[in-house]
């Protein structure tokens, strides 16, 4: 297919798996429906992996590697051009996968695909940002070097809520840098999460075996893959209770590999008594209520001052009152579908004990896999609500007596991914920021917030490890130490 071709014919068939580039069926018994979640319509169906193809796919990413990274960077760097040109001329299709896999707003597919484009162009300057040295040696004519190599095989496995940014964000700076790939997505976006990729790297021309997808349960080879003795790494977004298994795994097996895990936030955006109020109640609604508060930098509690709390909580509402609820492929849509009914009728569970011990400021029956915003005021910081990762579109205002208590509410979490904070000083900003223990901290803007050049990654229960730019670098290479010498050394015996 020519790649420079700017109406391609639409990809198809996404029933099978990719391995060493071929698309086969999965070997294991059971199969998956791919439902869209607005209208529960069947997507396909997939005939799933089962551990002999896990086998497959990471001993012919094992066997790949060894001459993908003895090729010039320029030529890694080649297929990434290659790869941007598929993301422009299939932006539209990749948009509505986007949008009929996860429930997707048009908002969120369209700002999701950006991303994407924006840090796989970022990664045509990995290869230069590798670095190695010479350092000094006390013997007299010996060389000591330090050199930056691939890691090798990386497993990565992949979440539902921002499934092609999220999965990219690992595989195509694993690939630019000499390593193969194999990637276990989640169940409910088996294509927007590896399927899809895999289509876009087979028409880019990409080697076999540089790239694979397995799609399987996780009960049947979830464990089996972070355990595999071939991955020099598990690149995990998630929970934190999965996270923190797959680092179990991963690390205190047979076989000790790398792990990086990006985990769950209770993130929070706190609003200081000299901020610009109408701008922090417009972050605090777009930071809970983009993809349904279905993002880990989701703004999970909002902390006020309490000399704006009156004010703020009824700008707030007032906002949160006309955010559009429904179809997702609509432009005007704000807040679409749950990801599936389970975990629907795990928000379901907490608006209920909610709804009986706190001051419910607005709220609505669901529809469907339509779940209408949940607004909680005057919330302790230490009710479940608060201390819990709330994955969907419920939030709790909680009230601050002032800039020290503020800061300390901040910090009453098991997490620290993302956080917000709003003031019209900048040096009071910085200074809070710099107070709170968290992998990512925004002045007077939402907190959800990801550059192609910035670490991402968060602390404590959010996860280890730090994605993007030469933090990523680091992440996904080896450092390797060498030494020469022409003559052999005076040795004792």
């Amino acid at each position: 297919m020519n790649i420079n071709n700017n109406n391609p014919a639409k990809y198809s068939d996404f029933s099978l798996q990719f391995i060493n580039g071929e698309w086969v069926s999965g070997s294991s018994s059971r199969s998956l429906e791919n439902i869209n979640p607005f209208n529960n319509d069947v997507l396909g169906t997939i005939q799933l992996a089962s551990c002999d193809d896990v086998d497959k796919a990471f001993h012919c990413a094992q066997s790949a590697q060894i001459s993908w990274a003895k090729r010039d960077a320029a030529e890694r760097i080649g297929y990434i051009e290659k790869i941007l040109s598929i993301l422009s001329n299939r932006k539209e299709e990749i948009i509505e996968w986007i949008i009929q896999e996860s429930g997707s707003t048009r908002i969120k597919a369209t700002l999701e695909w950006q991303s994407t484009y924006a840090l796989t162009k970022e990664c045509m300057s990995y290869p230069d940002r590798v670095e190695g040295k010479m350092m000094s040696h006390p013997v007299n004519g010996k060389k000591s070097f330090v050199f930056r190599e691939a890691l090798g095989v990386i497993g990565v496995i992949s979440p539902w809520n921002f499934p092609l940014y999220l999965s990219i964000r690992s595989i195509f700076p694993a690939i630019v840098l000499g390593n193969t790939v194999v990637v276990k997505p989640a169940s409910d976006t088996p294509v927007t999460g590896a399927l899809l990729i895999a289509k876009i790297l087979d028409e880019a021309g990409l080697p076999p075996g540089v790239f694979n997808v397995v799609v399987g349960a996780g009960s049947e080879i979830g464990d089996y893959f972070s355990a595999h003795k071939v991955p020099s790494l598990i690149s995990f977004t998630g929970s934190t209770d999965v996270g923190r298994n797959v680092g179990r795994i991963a690390t205190g097996g047979q076989y000790i590999k790398r792990i990086a895990l990006e985990l769950g936030g209770n993130c929070p955006l706190v609003v200081l008594n000299d901020a610009d109020l109408d701008a922090a109640v417009r972050a605090a609604v777009l930071g809970r209520f983009l993809h349904q508060g279905q993002i880990c930098m989701s703004t999970n509690r909002i902390i006020v001052d309490k000399s704006l709390y009156a004010d703020f909580s009824e700008m707030f509402v007032e906002r949160v009152r006309n955010l559009k609820v429904g179809n997702p492929s609509e432009a005007d849509t704000i807040i679409g579908p749950i990801i599936n009914k389970q975990q629907l009728n795990g928000l379901l569970n907490k608006i209920k004990h909610a709804d009986a011990s706190l001051d419910k400021l607005f709220g609505g029956e669901h529809q469907g896999q339509l779940l209408p915003p949940h607004v909680y005021g005057n919330v302790s910081n230490r009710h479940a609500l608060a201390q819990d990762e709330i994955f969907g579109p419920v939030v709790s205002l909680i009230v601050a007596d002032n800039e020290s208590h503020a800061l300390q509410l901040a910090n009453d979490t098991e997490y620290g991914l993302s956080s917000a904070v709003f003031t019209s000083d900048m040096d009071r900003g910085i200074n809070f920021s710099r107070g709170i223990v968290a992998g990512m901290t925004h002045i007077n803007d939402i907190t959800i917030d990801d550059q192609p050049n910035a670490p991402f990654g968060g602390e404590k229960n959010s996860g280890l490890g730090r994605f993007n730019g030469d933090y990523l670098v680091d992440e996904f290479t080896r450092t390797h130490w060498v030494t020469w010498q022409k003559a052999h050394s005076n040795y004792p015996v």
